[in-house]
């Protein structure tokens, strides 16, 4: 059985809306090499070896500017102003009622920011253990409709500690890669 798809607009107003925050962020990601690194943590990944991993481009948009476009959304949306960015860093809290396709939105902004920003590294954090392999089987089921719009497919997995080459793989792969967590 083959599920099908149906694109809401609120859905795509609400991929917009995240996106749109990042608007001026250079469409970029960044390589590294892997520093010196404990050989019984990661395997043939010891010493300056020569291995690349890949991380997004920190985020060059001003907080002042960030906090505008924010607001920007949340009026257009209705939705109460926020006076300033919440904690340290980069904090986004996205909020969607029960039942209105927050899995197929929040999968269609991984491909877009990937898109718009070449942002390649995500982590899908879920609150149980039921949530995460709903997640999981989310990115599953909608794996082949995404890979033929958007023409490449994400990498998905779910963290297990005692599988660092999951975590070697999340860092070195150049593709779109989803840790759910």
């Amino acid at each position: 059985m083959k599920l099908k798809f149906k694109k809401q607009q609120f859905q795509l107003d609400a991929v917009d809306a995240v996106c749109d925050i990042f608007e001026g962020q250079a469409k970029d990601n960044h390589q590294y090499l892997f520093g010196r690194q404990n050989k019984s943590q990661l395997g043939a990944y010891s010493g300056d070896s020569g291995v690349y991993a890949w991380k997004n481009a920190s985020v060059d948009i001003s907080e002042e500017k960030l906090l505008k476009k924010i607001q920007e959304v949340q009026k257009k949306n209705d939705i109460e102003r926020s006076s300033k960015l919440e904690g340290q860093g980069l904090n986004l809290t996205i909020e969607m009622e029960t039942g209105v396709g927050k899995s197929f939105t929040y999968v269609n902004t991984i491909y877009e920011l990937n898109k718009r920003y070449g942002m390649t590294k995500f982590i899908v954090v879920v609150p149980s253990i039921a949530i995460r392999e709903g997640a999981y089987n989310s990115f599953k089921a909608m794996e082949n409709y995404f890979a033929v719009k958007y023409g490449k497919k994400v990498r998905y997995f779910i963290f297990d500690s005692s599988k660092q080459s999951q975590i070697e793989s999340f860092a070195t792969n150049n593709g779109i890669n989803v840790m759910i967590i």
